[in-house]
């Protein structure tokens, strides 16, 4: 390795935006994140499901399988 080429790699704290803090490496001085192992709804198991102005119902009617009618 080439010397004074690389950058400083220390550890840091990283800050979730719930509140969680964890110890990582990085070149960083400080790290922010909004989501994190805690809080990401893969992990808890609770996953949230934003309906906006009813626009979730509006795609499952539009894009719903619809019964095929028997022709005779």
């Amino acid at each position: 390795m080439k010397t004074k080429i690389h950058p400083e790699y220390h550890v840091v704290t990283a800050l979730c935006a719930c509140g969680n803090t964890f110890e990582t490496r990085s070149t960083l001085s400080s790290i922010h994140v909004e989501i994190c192992g805690r809080c990401h709804p893969f992990f808890t198991g609770k996953q949230r499901l934003v309906d906006t102005a009813g626009r979730v119902e509006r795609f499952r009617q539009r894009y719903s399988t619809k019964t095929a009618k028997k022709e005779g």
